[in-house]
């Protein structure tokens, strides 16, 4: 599957599960989760609080496939492994309600800026740095009031530290198993 098809098909359910009738059965809400309605673990991630919201985000994950220029499976595995990661950590904070794509982002930003890094792609290594100073930055000061304004909400800066703390292990993970690898390569 091509990347941008992938990307469209993502951001056209997102856009349906903006539909209120549809967004009630989805969204990321810790009590229903606790009765047994697990799904929400991973679609609260691709539910929005308004279209500013949506939008903000879809631009993001758009870019970001752009700049690192994944292959579709790669992509799409850390995409749901991220929402999954990010939305049951959530679970663990005192949050009722959750909604929006950010903390994965900020997971599949950290994991290509870090096996580009990991790689010898030095420029990469500013955005981990970038990345690391952005999440520090949101957890010692809080999140932007601005963008609280624009998605009329507030804004999870725990699912942005669960994100961004996936995406760099995963990196790590991914790092060490290709190195391990070609230190056990059979010799001919």
């Amino acid at each position: 599957m091509n990347r941008y098809l992938l990307l469209t098909i993502i951001t056209v359910i997102s856009a349906i599960l903006q539909l209120p009738q549809i967004q009630a059965t989805v969204i990321w809400h810790a009590t229903l989760i606790e009765q047994g309605e697990w799904w929400r673990i991973l679609t609260g991630n691709f539910t929005h609080t308004n279209v500013t919201h949506l939008i903000m985000n879809m631009a993001a994950l758009w870019i970001i496939t752009y700049l690192f220029r994944p292959t579709a499976s790669s992509l799409l595995f850390i995409l749901i492994s991220s929402a999954i990661f990010v939305g049951g950590s959530l679970l663990f904070d005192n949050l009722t309600i959750y909604a929006g794509l950010s903390g994965v982002l900020h997971s599949i930003f950290a994991y290509y800026a870090l096996c580009e890094a990991l790689s010898g792609r030095r420029s990469s290594w500013l955005l981990v740095i970038g990345v690391i100073a952005k999440i520090a930055y949101e957890q010692w000061f809080g999140p932007s009031s601005s963008t609280a304004a624009l998605i009329e909400a507030n804004v999870a800066i725990e699912a942005h530290l669960a994100g961004g703390v996936f995406g760099t292990t995963c990196a790590i993970l991914v790092n060490l198993s290709r190195k391990w690898s070609l230190i056990n390569k059979p010799r001919k």
